[in-house]
């Protein structure tokens, strides 16, 4: 077989500097450590700006660095464990589920989930929106809105705590009365909305894990949950269920 044409093409200046400020950052930076400015960088490394940017956007997205607002960009920790394994879970909100509840609202679901869930809606078309927010070791991980209709919560007052976080625990409680027939679950990589990346800490548009599941009881759709989650803290694997996990990092990063 001949030399195809991808194979003719010569590393791009900015990877061969990403793998060099790689190797940097383990033996010369310590976690947490703010980077000197770009031009000091680039006179450093002996590159142009631009170059230096390129990787530098390349080490973020591989969970190497953080631009943080107002402090710079600094190095950053390993990768948390995240689990969001289906065998692990029941309905969002039972027992040993690691998300706190923030804020629940009524309102018109996005074209997406109103068409997972199969029009159960009122007249209006709105479905209670639960809003809740997940910590790992104090840092921000995942961001998700769980759209629960109207009608899988046929029982919920409306006077009862009518939003905020008590209306979300509410909503999740009611839940628990269905029997679950099963979910499905899907992730895709995707950019971060402005309401997400401000409570995880990102910039808008940082790239994120989404990961969308369909919860199912009583012969049809009963909840939709799309999660947000940092692709830089993050990396997925899949065990031998065929379930998905946001697993623990192991390269250790040396600091100096």
């Amino acid at each position: 077989m001949g030399t195809t044409q991808l194979e003719t093409v010569p590393e791009p200046k900015y990877w061969h500097l990403k793998t060099v400020l790689s190797e940097a950052l383990d033996s010369d930076f310590a976690v947490g450590e703010i980077l000197p400015n770009e031009r000091e960088l680039a006179s450093r490394f002996g590159v142009a700006r631009a170059t230096l940017r390129q990787a530098l956007e390349q080490l973020e997205l591989e969970g190497r660095l953080q631009r943080r607002r107002g402090v710079g960009t600094t190095v950053a920790p390993p990768r948390v464990g995240v689990d969001v394994g289906t065998s692990r879970h029941g309905w969002p909100g039972a027992a040993g589920d690691a998300w706190q509840p923030v804020d629940c609202t009524s309102a018109v679901p996005p074209v997406a989930v109103a068409r997972m869930l199969d029009k159960d809606f009122d007249a209006e078309g709105e479905v209670h929106v639960v809003r809740r927010i997940r910590v790992t070791n104090g840092q921000p991980v995942a961001a998700e809105l769980l759209y629960v209709p109207h009608a899988s919560v046929p029982d919920l007052a409306a006077i009862e705590a009518p939003s905020g976080a008590a209306r979300a625990r509410s909503v999740l409680r009611e839940l628990q009365r269905l029997a679950m027939n099963g979910q499905d679950r899907a992730v895709e990589l995707g950019s971060a909305r402005a309401d997400d990346a401000k409570e995880l800490d990102r910039l808008p548009g940082a790239p994120v894990l989404v990961v969308t599941t369909r919860y199912f009881a009583e012969g049809r759709t009963a909840a939709v949950s799309v999660a947000t989650y940092r692709a830089d803290t993050c990396r997925l694997t899949f065990g031998d269920s065929g379930d998905v996990e946001i697993s623990h990092h192991t390269q250790e990063r040396r600091a100096s």
